[in-house]
């Protein structure tokens, strides 16, 4: 009986470590924006460095749920909480790896501003998006609340939406900037664009981990 109860502390602290990586994950991602916006070479340089730590908290949790697996050769949900985990931990990884990309960007275009004056406002919501995509998975992550992890999928349309306004103005005739500045707009609509879609992934794992059925063939 210890021997459960400690394997369930375990895993209950692989869970509060993946909402501490989820908020570090965050910040980077709303600090890049600003970064970016602001042409803050400072903040950015910050942000590059620490997506170190990023990785390093998603190599610990990779580490201990191996060994869980291992010493305690977990079935069923518990089994499934550690598989789940360790996907879950990679998104969030990745994530952090996006945030990365755009502070680079910020960097390698400084002292100039990276972000023309048309794309702003453009660039600075689907920033937002991002972040409250995010934050909601982290409480996703949290609460194990279904009917917010299924919330995600329509939250993530609003992405799309901001996602083909850039395009359009990319795309117009009128485009002023060249295609070196067009390149750098592409990149940036993807990054936020994946990160979202790794916040929605993060919720339809929450979503199988509970009710062990995949949300969208729960939904059709």
């Amino acid at each position: 009986m210890p021997m459960r109860d400690s394997f369930h502390d375990d895993l209950d602290g692989i869970g509060t470590s993946l909402v501490e990586m989820g908020h570090l994950v965050n910040k980077a991602m709303e600090r890049a924006t600003t970064a970016l916006l602001t042409a803050d070479l400072k903040v950015a340089e910050e942000i590059i460095s620490e997506d170190d730590a990023i990785d390093d908290m998603q190599h610990d949790i990779e580490a201990r749920a191996i060994n869980l697996m291992a010493r305690q050769q977990p079935v069923a949900g518990d089994l499934r909480t550690l598989v789940t985990s360790l996907r879950m931990s990679a998104d969030l990884e990745r994530m952090g790896d996006l945030a990365h990309h755009v502070a680079k960007l910020t960097r390698m275009r400084y002292p100039a501003a990276a972000v023309p004056p048309e794309l702003v406002l453009t660039l600075q919501e689907m920033g937002n998006v991002t972040a409250r995509i995010t934050q909601k998975a982290i409480g996703v992550i949290e609460s194990r609340d279904l009917e917010a992890a299924l919330q995600l999928e329509k939250d993530d349309d609003e992405m799309d939406i901001l996602h083909r306004r850039l395009f359009e103005i990319l795309l117009d005739d009128s485009w002023p900037y060249g295609i070196e500045t067009a390149i750098d707009m592409t990149l940036l609509g993807r990054y936020y664009e994946r990160c979202s879609d790794h916040a929605v992934s993060i919720a339809r794992r929450v979503y199988y981990l509970v009710t062990g059925e995949y949300a969208n063939s729960a939904n059709n």
